[in-house]
């Protein structure tokens, strides 16, 4: 029997779930569709607000990352992410919470609309916000995709494991709406998080156990460096402080933020938050940095060996050639190579569902990017008024299939690496984003033409990111300058990516979005004093 067939039985589960929540009595409406009625309780609000950030990056992306750069990827992500994360969630999440209350907002842009006093500019952070969440929706598929391949041993190809997820993600989530999504995600944390340690302690003992594997690594030249933060520049390092700032400026993150029942369920989410954290990505990093040490998989090995072929012969080889041993190298799937060399046929099946439910952490994206077209412009220009609450909900259902189909194609057309692919696209542009949320919730003179000087800045920065990267491709020696500024690096292509004077570029978009927040807000009107006694009660 093929440990596919387990995935197989999970995904029926789930669309089950999503089922049940559709036909379990409950008010009708677009506020019940999106945001559960606002009414989840602590234990689902706050897995299934953890559940939703534990995607494919975090599984798969964490692991291949690790495999290729070691330790440091826990340093890189985890360390920061559970002390910002949850301090993002205690000081903007209740405002948000309680503004959401108070005055009705289901999503980010209709409060924006509301504080700065401006319409066509809310319309353009939602398109905005949408072009940036649509990589993660992509990851998800990719992640889903590479899991059920990885999981049957090929028998699954690619292209129908990622059109599988994408129906699964897409039924429970037209049907279910967001109390679906919450009941999945809620069960999908608890299943990761108990197989989870399940699969470290039978993949850690199959490879000779913990301290033999690291003892190995430590005593190779080849490999030593994997447990130091060698392969990471000073400056790379601490940038990565910034990425956890996009966290609460994700759409769904915010509109996960608007659906609990009371404000005091926060203070269990901060509390247990960190745990979560660690619990998921200890086992993923130490799996994909151990890997380096399996010698009796061809299939790690050919990574290995592409890996050090590209880093001694790369200046010799054709730009083809490079790009085709940076295929084999990719390491997305390595806790699933591990995962069917060093478990039973049942477990191996068993873990691999529980890898998919992280995977599929996409359907709260889909379903927060149905909320905000449905709100921010189908029911901003008029079409709730005029076609009723019924065709908004009916709406943002056809939103979630055009969404998933979308996704899908792209994943198969353009499959790429999960890690890379949500750091320098999704977690940059929201963090430099985030700007918007301080300015909105806590400095009374912010207004809507900050708004828009950091919403164009975004959008300029990311697109340069990305026309950057098309064209410069990263070396696979040393840092490459291709501009100097008073005797500095000023831009640099690096192994990791894009350096602005040996930082990641999302340290001065971040940076420079506060500072075109705070200036270009001192230099234009105020908001109307009404408004600004709405949120700051003087």
């Amino acid at each position: 029997m093929n440990p596919s067939v387990f995935v197989f039985a999970y995904l029926a589960i789930v669309i089950y779930i999503g089922v049940f929540a559709f036909r379990k009595p409950h008010p009708t409406g677009a506020e019940d569709f999106f945001l559960a009625s606002r009414s989840l309780g602590p234990f689902v609000f706050l897995l299934s607000l953890f559940g939703t950030n534990m995607t494919a990056f975090t599984i798969l992306g964490s692991s291949g990352h690790a495999f290729h750069n070691g330790i440091v990827t826990y340093g890189l992500m985890a360390s920061s992410s559970a002390l910002i994360i949850p301090l993002t969630l205690f000081v903007i999440g209740t405002r948000i919470w309680a503004l959401g209350k108070k005055y009705g907002f289901m999503t980010p842009v209709q409060m924006f609309r509301d504080r700065w006093e401006c319409g066509h500019i809310g319309t353009l952070i939602f398109a905005l916000q949408a072009a940036l969440l649509v990589p993660y929706i992509i990851i998800g598929v990719i992640g889903g995709g590479t899991t059920l391949s990885a999981i049957s041993g090929g028998v699954v190809p690619y292209w129908f494991g990622g059109a599988v997820v994408a129906i699964t993600v897409m039924s429970y989530v037209f049907f279910g709406g967001m109390r679906g999504t919450a009941w999945v995600n809620t069960f999908q944390t608890i299943l990761f998080l108990c197989f989870g340690a399940a699969a470290l302690i039978l993949i850690g003992a199959g490879m000779g156990g913990f301290e033999s594997a690291i003892t190995q690594l430590q005593n190779s030249p080849g490999t030593n460096a994997l447990l130091t933060r060698e392969r990471v520049p000073p400056l790379f390092f601490l940038s990565y402080t910034f990425i956890p700032l996009s966290s609460i400026a994700f759409p769904h993150i915010a509109i996960f933020c608007l659906t609990a029942r009371h404000m005091t369920q926060f203070k269990k989410t901060v509390i247990f938050y960190p745990l979560c954290l660690l619990a998921i990505w200890l086992p993923c990093v130490f799996l994909g940095v151990a890997a380096n040490r399996v010698t009796d998989l061809p299939k790690i090995q050919d990574k290995i060996v592409a890996r050090q072929t590209l880093a001694q012969q790369g200046p010799q080889l054709t730009i083809e050639d490079r790009g085709a041993l940076r295929a084999r190298m990719s390491a997305d799937d390595i806790v699933l190579l591990l995962l069917d060399k060093y478990a039973p046929l049942w477990l191996a099946g068993l873990l691999g569902a529980g890898i998919m439910a992280a995977v599929m952490a996409s359907d709260s994206q889909i379903l927060a990017l149905s909320t905000m077209f449905t709100e921010d412009v189908f029911a901003f220009y008029g079409g709730k008024q005029r076609f009723g609450e019924s065709v908004q909900v009916n709406t943002g259902r056809i939103f979630v299939v055009l969404v998933t189909m979308f996704a899908y194609f792209i994943a198969l057309k353009y499959p790429q690496n999960i890690f890379d692919l949500a750091v320098q696209y999704a977690f940059s542009g929201y963090a430099a984003l985030s700007p918007l949320l301080f300015g909105a919730l806590f400095w009374k003179r912010s207004n809507r033409y900050g708004a828009l000087a950091v919403t164009l800045w975004v959008i300029l920065a990311v697109a340069a990111t990305a026309v950057f990267k098309s064209m410069v491709p990263s070396p696979l020696g040393p840092p490459v300058t291709i501009h100097k500024l008073a005797g500095l690096d000023l831009v640099s292509r690096t192994a990791n990516g894009t350096a602005i004077l040996g930082l990641m570029p999302v340290v001065p978009m971040t940076l420079i979005s506060a500072l075109l927040m705070i200036v270009v807000s001192l230099l234009t009107p105020s908001p109307s004093t009404a408004t600004i006694r709405r949120y700051f009660n003087s």
